[in-house]
């Protein structure tokens, strides 16, 4: 077997394996990128009309709480000027739900239960094929791991021998039996989305698998660890501390205003547990996840244990910052979407183009055979 038929054959049966799961991956990812754009336009209550200082977080926590007091605060965000405030919620069921609140004025105005959201629908379709999370990320993950294989199995197959093959595989011959197109299709797309291909494959890996981000990140150093940027900071047990006369939520809010000046967007978790620090982000823009510093505060006294600004941070650390964004092309703004947009639904073709190769070839009728008659019959 030569070295091209078995990378053929590894190609084959990898896509045969995958297949399925990469299709339905690519496709929801194809769906969830514009998802802001769209809420934006179809859920009013995104969108609110004031100005000002807003509300502290005590106050936005009562008025859900007041509405839908059988649930418990899980954490609050601030999405920047002109937009609403969400409060999520849990209830004992398990059920995950969120009041959007009008940060300047404290009135709910609208309350949503995320188990029948269609977006949130189409991130754990995407995420774990809507099976419980323990059971869908151990068939995704392996499934994107293999469509990486794929793509570097593609290319090499892909790859013309000679000058002269060059321009046939750089484009499509339309013109061609319906077979060559879809084998084009499958060859010639396959290659020009490769890089963006790998790109989202990889750093939706990243999210996965946590050994992945560590050496992305030890790479991204120079071989160079910094624990305080991984290592949450560890509470005195035994220290005295006293509540402060203010909610202990609005304490780590003002903080954060604070030490953040004009950052647009706050994530806030609400305090679980007296054992445990509470995390808290700021994030320079609205709906972008890049550039942010990160806190971490006292579940008691509301004290800053500590803060990890943006730039003090690692280029390993801001390269996990930049991950989401760069997944969903987020980090070039509107363009960079629609080139993951794209990205995904060609994606998303390759497997069913790759099917109908492997099916036509299994399935090709046979030509009939000459028959050889003796010299002089």
């Amino acid at each position: 077997m030569t070295f091209k038929k078995a990378v053929l054959t590894l190609h084959l049966w990898l896509g045969l394996a995958s297949g399925l799961v990469v299709f339905v991956v690519s496709l929801s990812g194809a769906v969830f990128t514009f998802q802001d754009e769209v809420r934006d336009a179809v859920e009013p209550w995104r969108l609110v009309d004031g100005q000002g200082p807003e509300l502290p977080p005590s106050r936005l926590q009562a008025t859900a709480l007041r509405h839908h007091p059988a649930n418990t605060v899980s954490y609050l965000m601030y999405f920047g000027p002109g937009r609403a405030a969400a409060v999520y919620l849990a209830d004992k069921a398990g059920g995950s739900f969120v009041a959007y609140v009008d940060p300047y004025t404290g009135r709910e105005l609208h309350f949503q239960d995320l188990r029948r959201d269609f977006f949130t629908l189409v991130q754990y379709l995407h995420m774990y094929l809507l099976l419980p999370p323990a059971v869908g990320e151990w068939v995704v993950g392996p499934a994107v791991l293999i469509f990486v294989v794929m793509l570097a199995t593609g290319l090499m197959l892909w790859w013309p021998k000679r000058k002269t093959d060059r321009h046939r595989s750089f484009t499509i011959k339309w013109g061609a039996r319906w077979r060559r197109v879809n084998y084009d299709l499958h060859s010639v797309l396959g290659f020009y989305v490769a890089a963006v291909a790998l790109l989202i494959a990889l750093t939706g890996l990243m999210m996965s698998y946590e050994w992945l981000r560590t050496a992305a990140t030890f790479v991204s150093n120079g071989g160079q660890t910094h624990p305080a940027e991984t290592t949450p900071p560890v509470l005195d047990t035994l220290q005295v501390v006293s509540e402060p006369k203010q909610p202990v939520i609005d304490r780590y809010f003002e903080q954060m205003r604070r030490l953040s000046p004009g950052y647009a967007m706050l994530f806030l978790a609400a305090p679980t547990s007296t054992k445990q620090p509470v995390f808290g982000i700021a994030y320079q823009r609205a709906l972008r996840f890049y550039h942010r510093d990160d806190y971490y505060f006292h579940p008691v006294s509301g004290e800053l244990l500590r803060r990890l600004p943006h730039g003090s941070k690692s280029n390993g650390a801001k390269l996990v910052d930049m991950n989401y964004d760069l997944h969903t092309g987020l980090v070039l703004g509107l363009g960079g979407k629609i080139v993951a947009f794209l990205g995904s639904l060609l994606s998303a073709s390759l497997p069913l183009t790759g099917f109908v190769v492997w099916w036509g070839k299994r399935n090709k009728p046979e030509k009939p055979r000459r028959t050889a008659y003796p010299a002089g019959a």
